[in-house]
C-alpha cells in the first residue's frame, strides 16, 4: 500500500512515511494510491467481532508491509484499552418509531470522537520513533518528532491524551483565545506533562490552522524540527475513524437487521469525520447515503446546492453554540474533492495512464483559486456526482437548542445531546421523508455523537433551562470533570503570527529534547 498526495509531487509514500509526515511538502493531504479490497467473506467473517478486532482489520488493509497484523492488533489493543466501555463507540436508541439511533463516539478519555484516531496515532507515533531508534546507527541523532497542532476544542485535549509522557515526542496544541469551552480549555491545559505545550492565539480556529500549514509549508523547519500532524490532515485520523461505520453496520446485524442499509447523518465542519464514511462506503460498505450536517457555518452545505466552495469571507466565522464545527475552509474536503476531480472534471483527451495527476492538477488550480479569490467552482457533472455521494442541510443557532430541549424532554425516550450532536440530529429530522423514500425495513438512520453533552455545558443548560427544566451543571459531569475546571493550568498566550509561534516550538522543543 503506497500513498501520494492530492496535488501530484509526492507519490509511492509508504504508510509509516505518511504518518510521521502529515501534510505532504506540496501541501497536499495523503491518500491511498488504490483502495483496498475486502475479504470476500467480510460480511460473514467480520459478524462477530468486537471493535478492537474489527479495527484490527480494517486498518491492516492500509498498512501495507509498515505493520505486521501482530502488530496492529497490539497497537489497537493499546489504543481502546483506554475507553470506558467495550463496545468503545455504542449504539443506542434515540427514536424507535422511526428507526433513529445515535453513534456514541465519545467514551474515550477525552470524552469526544477524536479520541477513537488519536489514540492510535499516538501509540503510532510513539511505535514509529521506537522501532527507527533501535535502528539508527550509533552516531545518528535521536529520531524525535515535534507535533503541531490547531485545535477549535476537541482535537486538542484528544491529542494531549494520546501523546502525553510519550518519549521523543514535543506536542504543540495551538487553539483560539476564548473560542473554546471552558471544560475543553480546561482538558488540555491542566495537562501538565514537560513534552505537552498549549497555545492560545487572538484569533479563530481558520487563523490556527492557517498558522499550522504555514509551519508546515516551510521545508527547512520542517525537516529540521520532524514536524508531524495530529490534525485530521494526517492520514491515520482518517483510517482510524472507517471502523465505527463498519461497527455500526455490524450492531444493526447483530440486531437482526437483514442487509441493513444505514443512513449516516454526520455533524461536519472539517469534513474528517464524515470522509472516513466515504471511505468506508468506497471499499464496500453498504450504505444508505451519507448526510453532511452543518451549523451556521454552512460552507459544505452552500457547496452542494450551488457547486461553488466559497468562503464566506463577508462576515466571517459565525461563534455558534457548537464551536468545534465553526471554521471557514473544511481542510479535509480537499481529499474527496481529488476523487471528485478524478471522476467528473479529467478530459476525455487525458492519456488513461495519468488522470491521477490531470485530478492533482485541478487540485492545484481550485487551491490557488480559493487562496487567491475566496472561492472556486466545479462543473455541472462534478456537481452531480458530489450529491450522489452526500446530502447536506444546516442547523441554525436556535434549532440547535430546540433540539436539545426537546429530546431531553421526550420522556421516556429523553437522551441529552451536546450541541454538536443536536446538529446532526436536527437534519435528520428535516430530512426523514427523503430517507424514508430510500426504503423500509432496512434503512435506519444512525446520528454520530461527536462529544459527550458536558463538554459543552452553557449551551446545553441553556436550551434545557430555557425551556423550564432544572438541570444543573454537577448532574451531568462525568468523574473526570469533577474539579476540573479548578486545577492548575498552563498555557502560553501567543499573537496571531506564524513567526512568533515557530520561536516558541524552536525554544520549548530544545528544552524538551535536553530532558527526555
Amino acid at each position: 500500500m503506497k500513498y501520494r498526495s492530492t496535488r501530484g509531487k509526492s507519490s509511492g509514500q509508504s504508510f509509516e512515511n505518511v504518518v510521521l509526515e502529515g501534510l505532504a511538502s506540496d501541501g497536499g493531504l495523503y491518500i491511498p494510491e488504490h483502495l483496498p479490497s475486502l475479504p470476500t467473506d467480510w460480511q460473514t467473517a467480520w459478524a462477530q467481532l468486537s471493535f478492537p478486532q474489527l479495527a484490527t482489520e480494517i486498518i491492516s488493509l492500509f498498512v501495507g508491509d509498515d505493520l505486521t497484523h501482530d502488530e496492529v492488533k497490539r497497537l489497537v489493543t493499546k489504543s481502546y484499552s483506554t475507553f470506558d466501555t467495550t463496545e468503545v463507540t455504542p449504539m443506542v436508541d434515540l427514536d424507535p418509531t422511526t428507526n433513529t439511533y445515535i453513534l456514541e463516539l465519545f467514551h474515550g478519555p477525552t470524552f469526544a470522537f477524536k479520541d477513537v484516531a488519536l489514540q492510535f496515532l499516538g501509540n503510532l507515533f510513539e511505535f514509529f520513533l521506537e522501532r527507527r531508534n533501535a535502528q539508527k546507527a550509533s552516531n545518528e541523532p535521536t529520531h524525535r518528532i515535534t507535533v503541531v497542532g490547531a485545535t477549535s476544542g476537541d482535537t486538542g485535549s484528544a491529542a494531549i491524551y494520546g501523546l502525553r509522557g510519550k518519549k521523543n515526542v514535543s506536542v504543540f496544541i495551538l487553539h483560539p483565545k476564548g473560542r473554546v469551552s471552558p471544560i475543553q480549555e480546561a482538558q488540555m491545559t491542566a495537562v501538565l506533562d514537560a513534552n505537552v505545550h498549549n497555545v492560545s492565539i487572538t484569533g479563530t480556529f481558520d487563523d490556527c490552522q492557517d498558522i499550522v500549514k504555514q509551519l508546515f509549508g516551510r521545508p527547512a523547519f520542517k525537516k529540521d524540527h520532524s514536524l508531524g500532524a495530529i490534525n485530521s490532515i494526517n492520514w491515520a485520523r482518517i483510517l482510524a475513524q472507517i471502523t465505527y461505520y463498519f461497527y455500526a453496520y455490524f450492531t444493526l446485524v447483530r440486531q437482526g437487521v437483514v442487509n441493513p442499509k444505514p443512513v449516516f447523518v454526520v455533524p461536519s465542519g472539517n469534513f474528517g469525520d464524515i470522509l472516513a464514511g466515504y471511505y468506508a462506503q468506497s471499499i464496500g460498505l453498504p450504505v444508505g447515503k451519507l448526510v453532511i450536517a452543518t451549523n451556521e457555518n454552512d460552507i459544505l452545505d452552500r457547496f452542494l446546492r450551488s457547486g461553488k466552495y466559497e468562503k464566506n469571507s463577508d462576515q466571517g466565522v459565525h461563534a455558534t453554540p457548537s464551536p468545534a464545527m465553526d471554521i471557514l475552509v473544511s481542510s479535509n474536503f480537499e481529499r474527496f474533492l481529488w476523487y471528485l476531480a478524478r471522476d467528473n472534471e479529467v478530459p476525455s483527451t487525458v492519456s488513461l495512464t495519468s488522470p491521477e495527476q490531470a485530478a492533482s492538477d485541478i487540485i492545484q488550480r481550485w487551491m490557488d483559486q480559493l487562496k487567491a479569490d475566496g472561492a472556486f467552482a466545479v462543473s455541472d457533472k462534478a456537481l452531480e456526482a458530489a450529491r450522489q455521494s452526500f446530502w447536506s442541510s444546516r442547523c441554525s443557532d436556535a434549532d440547535t437548542y430546540a433540539t436539545i430541549a426537546k429530546h431531553y424532554a421526550n420522556g421516556k425516550s429523553s437522551y441529552l445531546l451536546d450541541p454538536h450532536t443536536a446538529v446532526g440530529v436536527y437534519v435528520a429530522e428535516k430530512l426523514r421523508a427523503d430517507i424514508d423514500k430510500l426504503g423500509s425495513g432496512n434503512v435506519h438512520t444512525i446520528c454520530l455523537s461527536t462529544a459527550h453533552p458536558a463538554k459543552f455545558s452553557e449551551a446545553v443548560l441553556k436550551a434545557v433551562n430555557d425551556n423550564g427544566h432544572h438541570l444543573d451543571f454537577q448532574s451531568i459531569l462525568p468523574p473526570p470533570f469533577v474539579g476540573l475546571l479548578e486545577k492548575p493550568k498552563r498555557c502560553i498566550e501567543c499573537e496571531n503570527s506564524v513567526d512568533a509561534i515557530a520561536k516558541i516550538i524552536v525554544d520549548q522543543a530544545a528544552a524538551d529534547s535536553t530532558s527526555q
